[in-house]
């Protein structure tokens, strides 16, 4: 078997936040490498995911093994600044709701963390607050 395409694994990921967040009342999302032109008094969604670390479940196998792959899903919060956290928090509770401690397509996602205050918010100017979720999946070879 060959090893997980970490394309498929983001896909699975970034589809699932970018169909949420297409339902009323919808938010723009924005993925890695695309640009934002945000508009003030406007509310937004940046959407990373990063592999991280990998473990190996089996050890000693040249032929056949298992590797756990890590990584999170970083979800960077935008609303307008100086109107209150209401509406951020609202979108984070979306946010959270949809990835927290679920299973998706073979990739495993652990509690979310957040929504945590981002002090220096980029781009001003913004209220800014980030949910973040670890998740894994098993690749075979």
């Amino acid at each position: 078997m060959a090893a997980v395409d970490l394309n498929t694994v983001r896909s699975i990921i970034e589809g699932r936040l970018a169909t949420e967040l297409a339902l009323p009342p919808s938010i723009p999302v924005v993925f890695h490498n695309m640009p934002d032109n945000p508009t003030a008094r406007s509310s937004w969604v940046q959407c990373l995911v990063q592999f991280g670390g990998n473990q190996y479940l089996s050890q000693g196998l040249t032929a056949r093994g298992s590797t756990k792959v890590i990584g999170v899903l970083l979800c960077n919060i935008f609303t307008p600044k100086g109107v209150g956290p209401g509406a951020n928090y609202a979108i984070g509770k979306r946010i959270r709701d949809l990835y927290n401690r679920a299973i998706v397509s073979g990739v495993f996602f652990d509690a979310a963390d957040g929504p945590a205050v981002v002090d220096s918010p980029q781009p001003e100017p913004f209220f800014q607050t980030r949910v973040s979720v670890a998740f894994e999946f098993i690749e075979d070879f």
